[in-house]
Parts: structure tokens; C-alpha cells; sequence
């Protein structure tokens, strides 16, 4: 049975994490509404390549944001972090990144090259995170059929 300062960290910690992601959902929201302001100038000006970075920028930048409250909400169903979703949280960001660059053709060999050893990593990280939760469940699930026995 946990002491009472315990309690109270965990307390706190489940606090501290609903008002992120209150925060988190207030973002998504607000920027659902700025994505739709975008679309004014792109009917005004009546060409798609006006205002179009915006647009990808916003969208991109909403999947980040996604990804991070699936990661808070999944914290209040499990009671812990799981490395796979703030994985693809930085996977989602990096690819963010490099897609605008990509459209700004701002980006250099060297941040191409950078970016996606970092890409590697983070791949290779959420593959292993994956198989040692796979694992973890199965030793659970062999653990549990010798209990019953």
C-alpha cells in the first residue's frame, strides 16, 4: 500500500496531466478554427498555391498536438507513459518539419542527412519499444496461465 506522500505525488501527477491535456484539447480545437481561417484567402484568391503552406503547416502541426494528448490519455487508462506514442509524437514532428521544408525548399544536405538519422533512431527506438511491450504481455499472459493452474 503506497505511504501518504506517494499518494499525493500521484495525485498531483494526475493533476498536473489533466490540465496539460485540457491544454492539449483547447489547442486541437483552436487550431481546427485557425485551419478554417486559412481557407478564406485560398477561395479568395482563387489559386491553390496562395496560401497553401499555411494549410499544410497547420494540419502538420495539429497531428504533433494529436499525438502528444493521445499519449496524456493514454496515461489515465494505463497509469503510465507509454514510449510508443511519444515516439510517434517526435516521428510526427521531424516528419513535420521535413515536409515543410521540403515545400519551402529550404532544407540543406546536411539537415536532410541529420534528419534522417534522427528518423532512424526514433524508428528503431519505437520498433524496440513496441517488442518489449509485446514481450511484457506475453510474460504477463504465461504468469497469469500458472496462477490459474
Amino acid at each position: 500500500m503506497p505511504s501518504l506522500p506517494l499518494k499525493a505525488f500521484f495525485r498531483f501527477t494526475d493533476a498536473v496531466f489533466a490540465v496539460m491535456l485540457a491544454f492539449l484539447s483547447l489547442a486541437i480545437l483552436l487550431g481546427v478554427g485557425k485551419l478554417f481561417l486559412h481557407l478564406w484567402p485560398l477561395v479568395k484568391s482563387g489559386t491553390v498555391t496562395g496560401s497553401y503552406i499555411d494549410i499544410i503547416t497547420d494540419v502538420l502541426s495539429l497531428f504533433v498536438i494529436i499525438e502528444l494528448a493521445r499519449s496524456l490519455a493514454e496515461y489515465f487508462h494505463v497509469q503510465r507513459l507509454r514510449l510508443t506514442f511519444i515516439a510517434d509524437a517526435a516521428i510526427v514532428s521531424v516528419l513535420r518539419d521535413v515536409m515543410i521544408g521540403l515545400f519551402q525548399k529550404s532544407l540543406t544536405i546536411e539537415l536532410i542527412l541529420s534528419l534522417s538519422a534522427l528518423l532512424l533512431v526514433l524508428g528503431a527506438l519505437r520498433t524496440s519499444a513496441v517488442l518489449v511491450f509485446q514481450r511484457e504481455r506475453m510474460i504477463d499472459r504465461s504468469l497469469r496461465g500458472k496462477d490459474a493452474c
